[in-house]
């Protein structure tokens, strides 16, 4: 009896009358080397395993939390950032430094001046008869600070002082106790006559200035008040 080639006995001599199969036939091809090889199963971490990324529990290769492949290298962690410190100094980016202009300092000198003091005596000033010319008059130099600067002639009982001084000693009895005022402004000095009693006169102009009216002055220009009194205003 005829056997086919998948090993059955067949009656019929030329086909299997198991499987039909033909007799004499190539045998069958094995199914387990004919199957294409299955690929390999990826390497799964293994059971409890969390990421290594972000922590979270792991069910499969990629993490179901962020996404990070459990089979890469995990990324870097981030540096936490320190909590600002309340009482630090912030730190501030250094601002060159300006240099101002420096303010130019002014200076008045008082001093006894003849010439004026004849001219006094000339108009018959207020008991001009019984004044006369200080033999010894030494200049004196006051520098000019702040806003306004007065002047006349201490008076203690009326508690009166003035930022420059004139009682002397030689003492100008022209002068009142409170007499003027220099004021400064964004270009210099004015002179305000605060309504004295024998008024003052700027340089050599004849007529005497109007009461609590300032007038600017220059470098150099000089003021006139009292009997013999010439205070010069000069620009250091």
């Amino acid at each position: 009896m005829p056997t086919c080639p998948a090993g059955h006995d067949s009656a019929d001599d030329e086909f299997c009358d198991v499987c039909g199969r033909e007799i004499g036939g190539a045998p069958p091809a094995d199914p387990a080397a004919a199957a294409p090889a299955a690929p390999a199963a990826p390497d799964l971490p293994p059971a409890g395993a969390t990421c290594q990324a972000c922590g979270a529990p792991l069910a499969g290769r990629f993490c179901e939390a962020c996404g990070h492949d459990s089979l890469t290298a995990p990324p870097p962690k981030a540096t936490p950032e320190a909590a600002p410190d309340p009482e630090a100094v912030p730190s501030v980016e250094p601002v060159p430094a300006v240099r101002m202009p420096a303010a130019t300092p002014w200076t008045a000198t008082v001093s006894a001046d003849r010439a004026y003091f004849d001219q006094v005596m000339a108009a018959e000033g207020p008991d001009a008869a019984g004044i006369r010319f200080p033999p010894f008059c030494p200049d004196r130099h006051f520098p000019l600070q702040g806003e306004q600067v007065s002047i006349g002639r201490q008076s203690r009982s009326r508690g009166i002082q003035p930022d420059i001084d004139l009682i002397g000693p030689p003492e100008d009895p022209g002068v009142s106790h409170l007499h003027a005022l220099l004021v400064s402004g964004p270009d210099g000095w004015s002179v305000v006559d605060l309504d004295s009693a024998n008024g003052l006169s700027v340089n050599d102009e004849s007529t005497p200035l109007s009461p609590n009216t300032p007038r600017p002055l220059a470098d150099g220009d000089r003021v006139y008040l009292g009997a013999w009194t010439k205070i010069t205003l000069r620009r250091a």
